[in-house]
């Protein structure tokens, strides 16, 4: 299961900048891509609007 950002993204890029995988895409919200998540969790630890989860 990849980790899914909520509508309460802010689109702030943090957590692009950490993603080891490079899963993460820009839009409104971002957007995680299920194939390439590892589920390292780096992207949930770093969001200040608490959008990422499981």
């Amino acid at each position: 299961m990849a980790y899914k950002i909520s509508s309460d993204c802010l689109a702030c890029g943090t957590c692009i900048d950490e993603c080891p995988m490079g899963a993460i895409s820009e839009g409104n919200p971002y957007t995680i891509d299920a194939d390439m998540c590892t589920e390292c969790g780096t992207c949930a630890s770093v969001c200040p609007s608490g959008a990422i989860s499981l």
